[in-house]
């Protein structure tokens, strides 16, 4: 019987990231991966990295045993790839990136019993600064969800949920979260460009601005409020933007829809 420690259903640009994330972190040896990739490019670019890398999962050896297979697959596509590692489903954990699919869609799938998790990462993920979300079914082992944890953690922050329905807040904050951001980073660069700055001056601007910003934030023992209120001199320029900005809680209120909407189309996705 050959172990393999994860088999990776799938391994577009998430799932490659995240296989580079545990591989060159040593959290994984490659030749504990395998790698079921019908694109013939991106499968050989995962064998590159030395994981064993088959094109479908009936290529699979008969002998293999994982211990947790991670489906990276569009969720459009979920049913008919999930059927196919039915035959695991005795032993192996099951951990799906796929956004809007719940874990009834996988125990109609495997079988009431079946072990299942459910992971919401973002885009950060790609460069190791992503932020990851888990929830497990009840038979998912303590263990286990430490592992994936461990795994989950070469990509980034790594948070847990206990209940389910939370998983559309989590897509609606973190999940789609980075595109807020960037259009942010869209917006001051225009605002820049209209205050006078040459194009790539008011980019650059921005973009370190934000990252800057944020690193602070996450680095830094105060409270984002408090940093806030640090840059804000009485009567000066930053408070001015920001009687624009939180003035009726007009930001506040933007992002609260923003955020809602987000979640109330990922309700309707995952039914």
């Amino acid at each position: 019987m050959t172990t393999i420690r994860v088999l990776l259903a799938g391994c577009g640009n998430m799932g490659y990231a995240m296989l580079c994330g545990w591989i060159n972190s040593g959290k994984l040896d490659a030749k504990e991966t395998l790698v079921v990739e019908p694109n013939g490019e991106l499968r050989e670019r995962a064998a590159r990295l030395g994981s064993v890398a088959v094109a479908s999962a009936g290529d699979i050896a008969a002998d293999v045993s994982p211990e947790l297979i991670v489906i990276a697959v569009k969720p459009q596509v979920i049913r008919d790839v999930v059927a196919g590692y039915k035959r695991f489903a005795d032993k192996a954990t099951f951990l799906s990136i796929a956004a809007g699919t719940p874990i009834a869609t996988f125990e109609e799938i495997l079988g009431s019993d079946a072990s299942v998790m459910r992971c919401m990462p973002n885009t950060p993920a790609a460069i190791g600064k992503g932020m990851m979300v888990t929830f497990a079914n009840p038979h998912v082992a303590a263990g286990t969800q430490s592992f994936v944890a461990d795994l989950l953690s070469a990509s980034g922050e790594v948070a847990t949920i206990e209940n389910e329905s939370l998983m559309d807040a989590v897509t609606a904050v973190s999940g789609s979260g980075p595109a807020y951001v960037f259009h942010f980073i869209e917006c001051l660069t225009a605002a820049g460009e209209k205050a006078g700055l040459p194009t790539h001056t008011a980019k650059l601007l921005a973009k370190q601005t934000v990252y800057g910003a944020a690193s602070l934030a996450a680095e830094s023992q105060d409270e984002p409020g408090t940093l806030r209120q640090q840059v804000t001199s009485p009567n000066g320029t930053t408070a001015a933007a920001l009687a624009v900005l939180m003035g009726e809680d007009r930001l506040k209120t933007l992002v609260g829809e923003a955020v809602e909407a987000a979640r109330a189309r990922s309700v309707e996705l995952g039914k």
